[in-house]
């Protein structure tokens, strides 16, 4: 580990093993039965090459689902990424897929195709650890956030601004780096595109595209989509943007320092290498921080307790498959309906009362179904904290949770 020099000589850092097992949570959702004392024998460098190293997995084949707006069928793909989640040989991709979900956030309830969201899910996945550029050119042209932000609607005679807008503020700048004249200026850039939702493809309708010159941040000619994101990631900023939008996802909520920012843009590069700068962040002393902390989101938690159990959601019984997705939907997270094109909050959003009924719900399902060998030893409270990847027990908790075990056919 570098060494530690300015305001973060201060921090505390996790023991090896607790490092460990952030790696392979922020990389990934958890660790299976095993893995975890698998991972600290090798060292927290190794398992963050192999984690790294290892981004195809072919996964779970995705549901035969149509174009209809149904519950049957948007219930289907979310297990069907529940279960990639869950089962995956290369977690990182799909933790990575998860966090472009988030960032490129868009909803089957307004698409209104589970194909689509489908096809957006695999164009995440392709391209979600290379070039940030590369991605960002996909989704501005992609089928289903097309429909999501009206780009199909955004003709040389009517523009409309709401990916233009979005585009910046929430993909690529952030806000207040761009004016409202280079929200104008860019959404006639991106005229011209259709859906074919038969053929779940784009194309460029030449009468309706403004050929004409635009000016976005300065830059002037006659600007298409291609040629207005290259415009937009070019901008010092966006990288800036990128690498904070990573350390808040997979590290926490405090920023990071300027020159950690730093590092991290210069991993990230002329390439825009999303990879690079997952690894540039596992080097920083911060990812090690105590104080570096995530809330998991519903979604993460859940498949983190599938896997610390043995239980993919293709083994339940049809039932609980339906009572997995409404418990989801009770924490107010599930796969492919975010509430708005700014994805899901962070942090102690997800800590209410409300949800902590519907939590409790989901992990009494999972752990009827999973795996609990490990806990009929002489101390199942240290073993639940080992299975669950806690490092320690609060004694308030470990007196409940020993009440608990006490409890007869526990």
């Amino acid at each position: 580990m570098r060494r530690l020099r300015g305001k973060t000589a201060g921090m505390a850092a996790v023991g090896e093993r607790a490092a460990v097992r952030r790696l392979v949570e922020r990389l990934g959702f958890g660790p299976r039965p095993g893995e975890l004392d698998t991972a600290v024998g090798k060292g927290f460098g190794p398992v963050r090459d192999e984690l790294l190293a290892a981004v195809v997995d072919s996964g779970a084949a995705a549901p035969a689902v149509g174009d209809e707006r149904s519950q049957e069928e948007r219930a289907a793909i979310a297990l069907w990424w529940l279960e990639r989640m869950v089962t995956s040989q290369a977690p990182v991709t799909e933790r990575v897929t998860w966090f472009w979900h988030g960032h490129f956030a868009t909803s089957v309830q307004k698409v209104r195709s589970a194909r689509l969201m489908v096809r957006q899910n695999e164009t995440l996945r392709g391209k979600g650890l290379g070039d940030f550029a590369e991605l960002v050119r996909a989704m501005v042209v992609d089928p289903a956030m097309l429909i999501w932000l009206d780009g199909q609607k955004n003709t040389a005679k009517a523009a409309n601004e709401n990916l233009a807008r979005e585009l910046m503020e929430l993909f690529t700048l952030g806000v207040g780096n761009y004016s409202e004249q280079d929200v104008r200026e860019a959404a006639r850039a991106l005229t011209g595109w259709k859906v074919n939702r038969d053929t779940m493809s784009t194309s460029l309708n030449p009468r309706q595209q403004d050929k004409g010159a635009k000016t976005v941040l300065g830059h002037s000619g006659a600007l298409d989509a291609t040629g207005l994101v290259e415009v937009l990631v070019g901008q010092p900023v966006s990288a800036q943007f990128v690498v904070r939008r990573m350390w808040f996802r997979f590290v926490g909520a405090k920023p990071p320092e300027d020159d950690v920012v730093q590092r991290l843009v210069e991993a990230y590069g002329p390439g825009r290498d999303v990879a690079r700068v997952l690894r540039a962040i596992t080097e920083e002393p911060g990812f090690r921080d105590e104080g570096n902390t995530l809330v998991k989101q519903p979604v993460e938690w859940a498949v983190g307790l599938m896997r610390a159990l043995n239980v993919t959601p293709s083994a339940l019984p049809e039932g609980d498959r339906t009572k997995l997705v409404a418990g989801l939907r009770g924490m107010g997270q599930v796969p492919f309906l975010p509430p708005s094109v700014g994805g899901w909050p962070a942090g102690a959003a997800w800590l209410t009362t409300s949800a902590a009924l519907a939590r409790l719900h989901v992990a009494q399902l999972i752990t009827a179904r999973g795996d609990l060998a490990a806990l009929k030893g002489n101390d199942p409270v240290g073993a639940a904290g080992a299975l669950l990847g806690v490092d320690g027990w609060s004694e308030r908790t470990r007196n409940a949770l020993a009440k608990v075990a006490k409890q007869p056919g526990q």
